[in-house]
């Protein structure tokens, strides 16, 4: 298994170092021609309008949505945005999921929080019954405001808003698992590779 992270801005090296630690094949995507020969890919966190038209500037936007369509991808935070169908401004989005987003939905980066959050699709990946509850960072964090009937929601926040969807082989978090110590989304993200291959 081989894994891509792009790396045109924001936090891919934490992806990386992750991945490196459950022992996967990774490579930095920065032209289209890296996307050969890899079996799934991340979307980090950082500026989304940035890396999008950092995306278009190096020819990798179509790419990347004709990828999207055969393998899976996970965007976290950012990455989740330009997933999404809608963000609510004029941005380039790859529009994989049916989903619409908020941006900074929860305001600047002083506001940034941690918050425990009930994951019942990591249960299992640490053994029978080990499913303790993920507690998840937000930084300048995003949510996902609503989502087409294809979507599942994967996590809430306790007063109902959506921080995390899956739709097939793509996944959306709008919190960072890259900045935590707890691998299960990555480990259950490739599931999700393996599964899509």
């Amino acid at each position: 298994m081989k894994i891509g992270i792009l790396a045109l801005q924001g936090a891919f090296i934490e992806h990386q170092i992750i991945l490196d630690s459950l022992g996967v094949d990774t490579c930095q995507v920065r032209l289209p021609q890296q996307l050969d020969g890899l079996d799934g890919i991340i979307l980090p966190g950082g500026e989304s309008t940035t890396i999008g038209k950092l995306m278009v500037a190096f020819d990798l936007f179509e790419p990347l949505r004709a990828f999207g369509r055969q393998k899976a991808i996970w965007g976290t935070c950012a990455g989740a945005i330009l997933l999404s169908k809608d963000a609510g401004r004029d941005q380039p989005l790859l529009g994989l999921m049916d989903m619409t987003i908020q941006r900074n939905a929860f305001g600047r980066q002083v506001e940034s929080f941690e918050a425990a959050l009930k994951v019942p699709a990591l249960a299992n990946l640490n053994g029978k019954d080990q499913n303790p509850p993920y507690l998840a960072m937000f930084i300048r964090a995003p949510i996902i405001a609503s989502v087409g009937p294809e979507v599942e929601v994967v996590s809430s926040l306790e007063d109902g808003r959506i921080v995390a969807a899956r739709q097939g082989k793509l996944l959306a978090t709008s919190f960072h698992p890259e900045l935590t110590g707890d691998d299960r989304f990555h480990r259950w993200f490739l599931e999700l590779v393996k599964r899509a291959a």
